[in-house]
């Protein structure tokens, strides 16, 4: 089993698996608030997928500064509604790159389940090779799941305390307007100080699949990025920081975590340093 089989799974791969027991395909489609996400969900999904709203079950109750990680109580039940247990094989998707599928892998993965991929390309690989929809709602039988709670995530303290600890590398995968401070999206506008940009959708290509592992590869290298370091990524909210999470395990890099609370904390809290953004022209 290669690297990219135990992150990414192909429309191929998975119009041969649907109907496997211990497979539960999740639609994570967010097209910019919940009702009309649930809709594009009704209106068309792969067979069998049931829907998981990121912003609904899949971040912390108070999401008025960022949207945080869910506590172990609301991950347990939102991934129990979806029916999976210890034993599931997860298979998430969106569309757009397949960005949104990888807050649930985020989720899962943090509460200790490691059996969870990405369909690569999303729905549009999944169209594009022939493959059907169905309309309709899918509901799985609710299950219990116990989240494993000693994973810990990236701090703003701890991130603050090591900006200068040489065995660290932050990476922001914000558009490049964001890191100068062009475009503001919280209280300031700039980047972590000494954060590298490499934003995340230069590591898929036209078709919104990840780039292979060689090209991946050569994009974090010539970022500057060390795979003997651990890599920190953010974004604005940790949606872009988990695509690119995926892309540096399926370089090669072993020592990868998401600052969880992003740029929409780091930005809105005047005791945390920043990279002062570009002059006003």
């Amino acid at each position: 089993m290669s690297i990219y089989d135990d992150y990414l799974v192909g429309p191929e791969w998975l119009a041969g698996h649907l109907t496997d027991p211990n497979l539960r395909v999740c639609d994570c489609r967010f097209t910019g608030d919940p009702g009309s996400s649930r809709q594009a969900y009704l209106d068309g999904h792969l067979p069998g997928a049931v829907y998981s709203c990121w912003l609904d079950e899949l971040c912390a109750d108070d999401i008025r500064v960022t949207t945080f990680l869910p506590p172990p109580a609301k991950a347990a039940m939102a991934l129990g509604r979806l029916g999976i247990t210890a034993d599931t094989d997860v298979i998430a998707y969106a569309d757009n790159a397949s960005l949104y599928a990888t807050r649930l892998w985020h989720v899962l993965r943090h509460y200790g389940h490691a059996k969870v991929r990405l369909l690569d390309g999303g729905l549009d690989a999944w169209l594009a090779t022939g493959q059907t929809l169905e309309t309709g709602q899918v509901v799985a039988q609710p299950v219990t799941f116990r989240p494993d709670t000693s994973q810990k995530t990236v701090t703003a303290i701890e991130l603050r305390d090591r900006l200068h600890d040489p065995s660290l590398q932050v990476l922001d995968v914000r558009s490049a307007a964001e890191y100068d401070g062009v475009t503001v999206r919280a209280a300031r506008g700039g980047h972590i100080p000494a954060a590298i940009l490499l934003p995340w959708d230069n590591l898929v290509d036209h078709a919104g699949s990840y780039l292979d592992a060689r090209r991946l590869s050569d994009r974090f290298r010539q970022a500057g990025l060390d795979p003997a370091r651990e890599i920190v990524t953010y974004c604005q909210g940790g949606i872009r920081a988990a695509h690119t999470a995926v892309a540096l395990h399926l370089a090669g890099y072993d020592h990868v975590r998401i600052y969880d609370g992003s740029w929409a904390e780091w930005g809105n809290d005047p005791a945390l340093p920043i990279a002062a953004p570009l002059p006003t022209r």
